[in-house]
């Protein structure tokens, strides 16, 4: 469980960071990612996304584990990953 709350207490405080606009090197692919690539994106929005995502699995950190959790993640994971490709994007 000690581990457990450490894990969730790094998780938010990422997220949180996030959030409020001063960790965009913390996103993977957008600290490397060109000026021109950059240009392409929609920050605030891949900003909600990746920030919401790591408050929302920190949360599930103090859930009582069960085979549920780690689908219930993958999931997440899987449609943050869809909306960051698509609803983040610039048109």
């Amino acid at each position: 469980m000690i581990v457990q709350s450490i894990i969730a207490a790094i998780l938010v405080v990422i997220g949180v960071i996030i959030l409020a606009g001063k960790g965009d090197m913390l996103i993977a692919g957008y600290n490397t990612a060109s000026e021109e690539e950059k240009e392409k994106v929609n920050i605030k929005r891949l900003r909600l996304l990746i920030g919401g995502l790591s408050v929302i699995i920190a949360s599930l950190c103090f859930i009582p584990n069960d085979e549920n959790d780690v689908s219930l993640v993958v999931v997440l994971t899987i449609i943050v990953l869809v909306l960051a490709n698509t609803w983040a994007k610039k048109k």
